[in-house]
């Protein structure tokens, strides 16, 4: 039986995490065979370990720009312009939330023209979130416009189609009644939370008391990658002996987020996602040189209270906690995608009109978040291996 193949380009975790919500949306298709590969890139490390525990059938990166695929999917776009296969671009993250100065490559990421035009190729469908995406994609590269197909956001569907299980996530991450959970959240980059957490840590252990609170980090995995595993570890080893979870690279943090009853953030991704939990935010981070202006990342920066490095962190989350009106937020939430709930409807489409195919009979499920590991198992004790 011939199949048609698919090519899934994996640069890094991250955009390898984004793929995975994609993919499923081939499952069950015996016309259909999915391999990986991994070109190089300075924040894959952790890729062949992320394909390893997938079990992926991975043909090395000389050899896919060898061969020709019925269709080709990325998050990213380097070196994807030497893919033989109608190419299918996404972003890797919500919404365009990051621009970069100076230089030859300044402008939004993701929307620049080597974003958009990979080596100077077009690609067969640039997927964007919003309708408010088509007016910067206009601007920044006219050629692609043609191609832009307004899809929603995967992962805005499945945490807001997970939102009824929380309870059920809260117990499975072993919090007892009455505990609350602070989720510290950072992106990557000189200016993230991250750069700033040898001063949020000290507080985070210091200052919660251990009946009342509980806490984890989620740290972008590009900062795992950037700085090696072991030494990502080694910096927040006090932390994990003092029982903070520290939520690895691989796994997955959006059933943490929704069972969060604080979030203290930055201007990343995971923490725009946080607007649609109802959760409290502090922004430990907000550097307007790196925020896309026109983003909701610049919404949220000017309307979330910022981390104070002189009031009691408790009183902080209590300030929040009070003033927090999630409905508030609903304008910043919107700007995530303007398809929502229907991501899955729109890129399944997109996906099969591209290889010529019919849709299989039933609509695609947007399918809730499994139950997180207890944070238990992301704190190990003084000695003990990580894996």
């Amino acid at each position: 039986m011939g199949r048609k193949k698919v090519l899934a380009v994996i640069h890094t975790v991250t955009y390898g995490k984004r793929l995975l919500d994609v993919l499923s949306l081939l499952e069950a298709d015996f016309r259909l065979q999915v391999v990986f590969t991994a070109p190089p890139h300075d924040f894959g490390d952790g890729v062949p370990a992320f394909l390893a525990r997938l079990g992926s059938a991975v043909l090395p990166w000389d050899q896919a720009v060898r061969m020709t695929f019925d269709l080709a999917l990325a998050a990213g776009p380097r070196g994807v312009q030497y893919i033989d296969a109608p190419l299918i671009t996404l972003p890797h993250g919500a919404n365009y939330l990051k621009r970069v100065t100076g230089g030859p490559h300044a402008g939004v990421a993701g929307l620049r023209r080597q974003d958009l035009l990979p080596g100077g190729r077009l690609p067969a469908a640039v997927g964007v979130p919003h309708q408010a995406d088509l007016r910067e994609l206009a601007g920044n590269c006219p050629e692609a416009l043609p191609l832009a197909h307004v899809i929603g956001d995967p992962v805005h569907d499945r945490i807001t189609a997970s939102l009824p299980l929380r309870p059920a996530y809260r117990r499975a991450l072993g919090l007892s009644e009455g505990q609350k959970l602070v989720v510290a959240v950072s992106t990557w980059g000189a200016h993230s939370a991250f750069g700033r957490f040898d001063a949020l840590l000290p507080r985070l252990i210091g200052e919660l008391p251990a009946a009342r609170f509980r806490t984890a980090l989620l740290v972008h995995p590009n900062v795992w990658a950037g700085h090696g595993a072991y030494q990502v570890r080694s910096w927040l080893a006090r932390c994990a002996q003092q029982g903070i979870g520290i939520v690895p690279p691989e796994a997955d943090w959006r059933s943490i987020l929704i069972a969060a009853d604080w979030i203290i953030g930055d201007h990343g991704s995971v923490t725009l996602y946080g607007t649609l939990t109802g959760a409290p935010m502090l922004l430990a981070a907000s550097p307007e040189q790196e925020i896309n202006p026109t983003s909701p990342a610049a919404a949220l920066a000017a309307h979330a209270p910022a981390l104070s490095p002189t009031h009691p962190l408790a009183d902080q989350l209590d300030y929040a906690a009070r003033e927090y009106r999630h409905e508030e937020y609903a304008p910043i939430r919107s700007r995530i995608t303007s398809e929502p709930g229907r991501f899955n409807r729109n890129m399944r489409r997109l996906m099969y009109g591209l290889l010529g195919m019919g849709q299989p009979a039933h609509e695609p499920v947007t399918v809730p978040l499994p139950e997180p590991p207890p944070l238990t198992v992301w704190a190990p004790v003084r000695g003990e291996a990580s894996a």
